[in-house]
């Protein structure tokens, strides 16, 4: 009876550290900033034929547009909702892609960013990929809906409220990286909702997450996030299945 309940507990550890990987497929490709319609022939016509793995993604929730500089890479990294809407496409072709490449064996990891919202310099208005309003300033996001109680404001030890000592993790963990406005993510209703954005991905049949900005979260926060998840699609992964998550 001992021995059974060490292999449950060992085959539930695997789970959860498994990449979730078709037999003798290893290799993963990041295919940045691509658009999901391209990712999906990608995976039909190249990937799945080679014997790759998976893909990275770009984040696939709503950001802010940034237009000086003209549309930068990191506006990826600076949420508005969790919408699926951006400039890599909607949440149709974001479907349409991750059935597509799991039919030929090849796996969707999501590019998480859990850690904060957008920077507190970002206005507000609806200038915003999927059109939602925001008020960076007054830390509303009612897409969330996400306000002022929701965010790292008060915990910060800094006078700026910026990170302004690596070497201080307090710092690091409670404080703005960046100017992006940091969640506080040991309050159960934030980690609610980020589950239930990174469990809407799951269900749609992504394999597991990359989690963008993991040193500036706690560990039993994060810790905390992930308890909450759904197990695997089961149309494509078998009973049980936890999603594969590496970290930044």
């Amino acid at each position: 009876m001992k021995f059974f309940v060490l292999l449950s507990a060992l085959g539930l550890c695997w789970a959860q550290y498994s990449p979730n990987t078709q037999q003798g497929r290893t290799s993963m490709v990041h295919l940045f900033e691509w658009r999901w319609v391209d990712i999906a022939k990608e995976c039909e016509r190249y990937l799945a034929p080679n014997g790759f793995g998976g893909v990275q993604i770009s984040p696939p929730n709503e950001n802010i547009v940034v237009n000086n500089p003209s549309r930068p890479w990191w506006e990826r990294y600076q949420p508005i909702s969790y919408k699926i809407c951006t400039r890599s496409g909607n949440e149709d072709e974001f479907r349409d892609m991750v059935t597509r490449c799991n039919n030929v064996g090849v796996r969707i990891y999501v590019d998480a960013v859990i850690n904060h919202m957008c920077g507190e310099g970002g206005g507000a208005g609806t200038s915003s990929t999927c059109g939602s309003y925001f008020n960076a300033g007054n830390r509303e996001f009612p897409a969330v809906p996400y306000s002022g109680w929701d965010f790292n404001d008060g915990k910060c030890r800094t006078s700026s409220g910026g990170i302004e000592n690596y070497n201080d993790a307090y710092q690091v963990r409670d404080c703005r990286l960046t100017g992006l406005l940091d969640l506080a993510l040991e309050k159960d209703y934030v980690r609610t909702q980020i589950a239930n954005y990174m469990n809407h991905l799951i269900d749609i049949g992504v394999a597991g997450f990359r989690l963008d900005a993991s040193k500036h979260m706690w560990p039993g926060d994060i810790k905390a996030v992930l308890d909450k998840l759904h197990n695997l699609n089961t149309k494509w992964f078998p009973g049980g299945s936890r999603p594969f998550i590496f970290q930044e």
